[in-house]
């Protein structure tokens, strides 16, 4: 289709159009775009040509097949998310000149963080609004890897993950803890036996169920040796998995403590097969985060810190 790109300086125009483009990749394609862009399909159809047609490139493959990305529309909607970020900031940094605690602040959330006690995020919420009525605030929950790139990249202002490695591109500071150990469902063989004596190497013999990504969770399975038969994308699915009583998984204390409670699962008492997460608050060294997110910040450690 493609003719020589007549895109020059991105104006308005282009800006729109990249907005409705980075839209529709993120809804999964054109009709699903519909409601999140409250315009129809055909007119979203033709935004979307009119954006090829301006930069040069087919963008992606539309029709019965499904919607999906060409390698060019990827690296486009990188560009386009790394622009748009850019711009929010400059927005954010003009209205900081005038003084003015308002904008959008995004956060990113690793999940079940909500039933610990030692986690003041709510509060730090409720401080960060007092002194700052007027600012949107957009939540997400995410992998730790997930958040650190969104922080990375401008997109996530400020994010709440577990500690478990460091990047000289991001601020750190210490929040909370959470303590993680092992626990089964009502129907595994080791729901009515004695714990006592339980050694490692009786544990292994178990299947196993864990967190796929990098996490203090991966990290934990691969000291202990567990058998990995199935992997989970989030804490809720690793629970999942445990009450089936095909496998055991370690679970935060404070989330597991509801099933223990109704007689749904279990802690296995091995005294080794535990470990702690130490839970830290990222933000970008370079360039610095906006006003919005020191703030945030700031009544996060104050938060914790008792302050």
């Amino acid at each position: 289709m493609v003719k020589k790109a007549l895109l020059g300086q991105v104006g308005d125009t282009d800006i729109r159009l990249l907005r409705i483009f980075k839209a529709i990749v993120e809804c999964g394609g054109l009709a699903a775009a519909e409601l999140e862009l409250n315009i129809g399909r055909s007119t979203i159809s033709r935004h979307l040509k009119d954006l090829e047609e301006r930069i040069g490139l087919d963008l992606c493959h539309r029709g019965r097949g499904g919607f999906a990305l060409t390698p060019d529309g990827r690296q486009v909607y990188d560009a386009a998310a790394r622009l748009l970020a850019a711009m929010e900031d400059f927005r954010g940094e003009v209205r900081e000149l005038h003084a003015e605690p308002v904008g959008t602040l995004s956060i990113g959330l690793f999940d079940k963080t909500v039933t610990n006690p030692q986690a003041r995020i709510a509060e730090a919420l409720r401080h960060f609004r007092r002194d700052a009525p007027e600012a949107l605030v957009d939540v997400l929950v995410g992998t730790p890897s997930d958040i650190e790139a969104g922080v990375i990249e401008g997109r996530i202002h400020v994010g709440v993950i577990p500690d478990h490695r460091r990047s000289d591109r991001l601020r750190y500071a210490n929040l909370f803890g959470e303590q993680m150990r092992l626990y089964c469902g009502r129907r595994h063989p080791l729901f009515d036996m004695s714990h006592a004596g339980l050694s490692m190497n009786d544990l292994q013999d178990f299947d196993y169920a864990g967190l796929g990504f990098h996490s203090p969770n991966l990290e934990a399975s691969q000291r202990f040796h567990m058998r990995r038969k199935a992997t989970a994308t989030d804490q809720e699915a690793v629970a999942s998995l445990v009450l089936s009583g095909c496998y055991v998984g370690f679970l935060p204390d404070h989330y597991a403590e509801r099933f223990v409670d109704v007689g749904a699962m279990r802690r296995i008492e091995q005294p080794q097969c535990r470990y702690e997460v130490q839970f830290v608050a990222i933000s970008r060294l370079s360039p610095p985060p906006p006003r919005l997110a020191l703030a945030f910040l700031k009544a996060l450690t104050q938060a914790h810190d008792g302050g």
